[in-house]
């Protein structure tokens, strides 16, 4: 493999939104592209989460589309960058994750690499997190070990906050040394409060959020959930933070759907500070990627509550959309040089792993 081979990187996270992805050569070549969801296969998704009836066919089913829309997304970088599928090494797919139940032994992440290798003509690396798993670890949050490789600050500790779906965060010592965990929810409670009671997919700059009170005794009891406790290693997903987990919050009292709004939001970004402060105290700068930097109201909860300078990737050359799916190219580039793609401080897994799964064109 050559140094500056081209690959292909795509995800798409817990917010059920669409595919993001990157072409790049992680040097002078770099394209961006992104493929929504259609409503109907969101929906899916969101019953796949918890057990449904003729759950596997709908799986199936549901891992064919996604491969169609990748196969999109894939073709739109090609044509963007002006390459054919003979110049890519490989293309770098998370698939979309409906279980995430690392105690017990398994990460679901729904896709299918051989139709995506079929449609592409590219060979696909898939399933990054079952070999980290099987190694002991979490197999999530897999980012820091490329936040390490292109974030890294030599004279002070900075902080990577991803705030997808789930927020997770890289803390990248200034000595070198790195952890990295999810904190808590990011975005998916707000964004379903958001479609329940307004109808829109997301909150756009947090507004509707600002207008509202937090509700200091429901902030309490978002706060008194057990996984925050936890030290790291630790992932969680919609496993957990779901719409059954905040209807159990919302008992025994009529609370307004805006102060609701309100209080996730601030829940999103006290459970990340608190992380910070814990173990990043010495930490110089927030640095944010993922949907949640847009939300202007959130960036400025997180600057008030850490008290840190808060800024987006763009300031480091990446944009915030492109952060995660630009990981999954360097996995793939990784894989493709049998290099370790974990860091076994932030999975907890016995040792460093190559991670995925070839499927050759």
């Amino acid at each position: 493999m050559q140094a500056h081979a081209v690959t292909i990187g795509l995800m798409s996270g817990t917010s059920l939104d669409g595919v993001d992805g990157v072409l790049t050569d992680f040097k002078n070549i770099h394209h961006a592209a992104y493929i929504p969801f259609p409503e109907s296969l969101q929906e899916v998704l969101m019953r796949l989460q918890s057990p449904s009836e003729n759950e596997l066919h709908h799986e199936a089913l549901a891992a064919n589309q996604i491969a169609h829309l990748y196969a999109a997304c894939v073709h739109a970088l090609l044509d963007a960058a002006q390459l054919d599928k003979k110049q890519i090494t490989a293309i770098g797919a998370h698939g979309q994750t409906i279980r995430h139940r690392p105690e017990l032994g398994y990460t679901r992440q729904i896709n299918n690499p051989a139709l995506l290798a079929e449609l592409t003509g590219i060979d696909v690396v898939a399933d990054f997190r079952s070999r980290d798993i099987a190694a002991g670890g979490q197999g999530a949050p897999l980012v820091p070990a490329f936040h390490q490789a292109v974030f890294s600050s030599k004279d002070k500790t900075r902080v990577i906050a991803n705030i997808g779906g789930i927020s997770n965060i890289t803390i990248l010592y200034a000595d070198g040394t790195v952890l990295g965990f999810d904190t808590g929810p990011g975005n998916m409670l707000m964004d379903a409060w958001m479609k329940e009671h307004q109808g829109l997919a997301f909150d756009a700059e947090g507004k509707w959020a600002a207008s509202g009170s937090v509700d200091a005794t429901l902030l309490a009891r978002f706060m008194y959930e057990d996984f925050l406790k936890l030290p790291p290693p630790k992932s969680t997903g919609r496993d957990l933070f779901n719409r059954p987990w905040l209807a159990s919050k919302l008992t025994q009292h009529d609370f307004k759907a805006v102060d609701v709004q309100a209080t996730l939001t601030a829940f999103t970004a006290q459970s990340l500070c608190d992380a910070i402060k814990r173990y990043a105290p010495d930490a110089a700068e927030i640095v944010v990627c993922g949907g949640g930097a847009r939300n202007t109201h959130l960036m400025g909860l997180i600057h008030q509550l850490s008290g840190l300078a808060v800024r987006d990737t763009g300031s480091l050359g990446m944009p915030v959309s492109e952060v995660e799916a630009t990981a999954f190219a360097w996995l793939a580039k990784q894989f493709c040089l049998r290099l370790p793609g974990n860091l076994p401080a932030v999975t907890g897994a016995q040792g460093l792993r190559v991670l995925g799964a070839l499927y050759p064109a």
